[in-house]
């Protein structure tokens, strides 16, 4: 199969692990292989109620035997799905746009955010990406080689309470990260390109999912909102409860957005995105040029879409994201206490980012242990994948309807490798 893939992929499209996995069938949070072997996923955020939750396939087959066309035709399904998506944003986020994925999501908000302010600037992090289309490429500054030489896009440092500069801490290190916001702005100013927006993922989920020193988040979009820009919040990754006490991890800062993003656990696997601003905006954008897409909110789009909301209040998987994730996070944490590679544990609802070090006073990343330690688990049962700026944080965001016994596996099989390492 691998020899089949390079010859007709190409040796460049990824693969987890040292030895790829061959999947055939998923259900909720287990994963079959050809052998027949499982494997619990602590990594998988796009089915988010599950693999294959029975709801949603019924929903699907049902729309997809019955009628599936575009939304040049009217049709229920669309306005039922934003009217019950919009409902759960502040105003005045009250219009959409949807769209197949998160890179379309990302496409069009930079779209509207220049049209809107301009100008062309747009702000992100450092260790940014969101997505695949030629303009969004430019602002993953990690991955693509488009980001290394346009001028329209500046990254600023991203805010990492954990790596920051040594000594500082509080709100010196909130006015140290700043400053490479201001300098991006003031960059941009001088060369007459002006500010269009901010783009960050709140969560910070890239770039390890760090925890930002208090008030930057809301300093820097101060600061972008006065030199013009708008506050784009991609949400393709800590949307949809994922963070647990929200349905959005933009809410955990106390401010709203002028554009949302959505993608991955829209549909739970199912391609649909969505953008997220206000009527205003949308209406403005839409007479200026015409958004259309011909596979964006179909009637089957939309009943899976639909469905997965359905799943998600009727099984209050957000709220279960707040106590499993607490109960995973102590377990973290516990371990942490017994192994001191783990450099430090973040933990933002059932959304977890464990950074390892070969020491913790240096803080010295531990890249080669955490490649080996992912491999370890997927040969023990458990996928989990990882990131970050040194590739040293593992990353775990399992399927929302995973609970304290899974969270148990999780936990022992971590230790066992840790201490085979």
């Amino acid at each position: 199969m691998l020899e089949r893939r390079y010859r007709l992929l190409g040796h460049n499209s990824p693969l987890f692990y040292q030895k790829p996995l061959h999947l055939v069938r998923g259900e909720g949070v287990w994963l079959w292989d050809a052998d027949g072997n499982r494997y619990l996923d602590a990594y998988n955020n796009v089915p988010c109620v599950g693999h294959c939750h029975p709801h949603v396939v019924e929903a699907m087959h049902r729309q997809a035997a019955t009628l599936n066309v575009h939304t040049r035709y009217l049709h229920e399904n669309i306005l039922r799905y934003v009217e019950r998506l919009t409902a759960k944003f502040a105003p005045p986020l009250a219009m959409a746009m949807l769209a197949c994925s998160g890179s379309e999501a990302n496409e069009i908000a930079l779209r509207m955010a220049r049209q809107q302010t301009g100008a062309q600037g747009i702000l992100v992090t450092d260790l940014a990406y969101h997505g695949n289309t030629e303009a969004v490429a430019e602002t993953g500054i990690a991955f693509m080689p488009e980001a290394k030489t346009t001028r329209r896009v500046r990254a600023f440092a991203s805010p990492d309470a954990y790596r920051g500069p040594e000594g500082l801490s509080g709100e010196a290190l909130t006015a140290h990260y700043l400053e490479s916001v201001r300098a991006a702005i003031e960059d941009f100013q001088s060369q007459g390109i002006g500010v269009a927006g901010i783009l960050i993922c709140p969560a910070f989920a890239n770039e390890g999912l760090l925890e930002a020193p208090p008030g930057f988040v809301e300093k820097a979009v101060a600061m972008v909102r006065a030199a013009g820009g708008l506050y784009i919040a991609d949400e393709v990754q800590g949307g949809f409860g994922r963070t647990g006490a929200y349905w959005w991890s933009h809410e955990a800062y106390g401010i709203t957005p002028d554009i949302v993003t959505l993608g991955k656990p829209m549909g739970n696997g199912f391609p649909i995105s969505g953008v997220i601003a206000s009527s205003a905006m949308i209406e403005s954008f839409g007479s200026w040029g015409m958004y259309f897409n011909t596979f964006a909110g179909t009637p089957v789009a939309c009943a899976v879409a639909n469905a997965v909301l359905d799943v998600l209040e009727n099984e209050r998987l957000p709220e279960s994201a707040v106590s499993t994730g607490a109960y995973l996070a102590a377990g973290l944490r516990s371990l942490q206490e017994r192994h001191s590679l783990i450099g430090d544990v973040r933990d933002k609802g059932l959304f977890m980012a464990v950074e390892l070090v070969s020491d913790r006073a240096s803080r010295a990343p531990a890249s080669a242990e955490s490649g080996r330690l992912i491999n370890l688990m997927r040969e023990r049962g458990v996928l989990i994948s990882r990131l970050g700026r040194f590739d040293n944080v593992l990353k775990l965001r399992p399927p929302l309807p995973f609970r304290p016994e899974h969270a148990d596996i999780l936990l022992a099989t971590l230790d066992e490798c840790l201490a085979a390492l």
